[in-house]
């Protein structure tokens, strides 16, 4: 049913980012008002630093309250060692990285630089494409 695409065809172009030195009250706003999980974190170059996820920033709310001490920025709490796929990739193999990592989301580079981000929802909407294309006329 799903044929192989490639994944910058089904990708969310402008995504939420943040910066590194985002304040971490900042990026919590930034998931909830957009109702997301996680985003990808940028230099000013456009090079992918880190990702950020509601659990991490569950994480060092309660952790901050803890010690006395919430806040902070987005750098002090982000993941730094993110896998990203490039340009060409197919949405099928994106999917099956997805699952066998356990993620959401991937950033989706060109050169180094980030240019979109492919998520499940982004390939379950694409698979969805693909049934209503392909479903046999009344």
């Amino acid at each position: 049913m799903l044929r192989s695409v490639e994944a910058e065809d089904h990708m969310t172009r402008s995504p939420v980012t943040l910066k590194p030195e985002t304040h971490i009250f900042e990026a919590i706003r930034a998931l909830t008002e957009r109702s997301i999980s996680g985003a990808t974190v940028l230099d000013d170059d456009g090079n992918v630093v880190g990702v950020i996820s509601e659990m991490d920033c569950l994480q060092a709310v309660l952790s901050g309250t803890y010690h006395g001490e919430a806040g902070g920025t987005v750098a002090d709490i982000m993941t730094t060692e993110v896998e990203s796929v490039e340009v060409g990739v197919s949405v099928v193999d994106v999917a099956q990285k997805l699952i066998d990592g356990h993620r959401r989301r991937f950033p989706i580079v060109k050169e180094g630089k980030f240019v979109g981000q492919v998520s499940c929802r982004s390939i379950l909407r694409a698979v969805m494409q693909f049934a209503e294309t392909d479903a046999p006329a009344d």
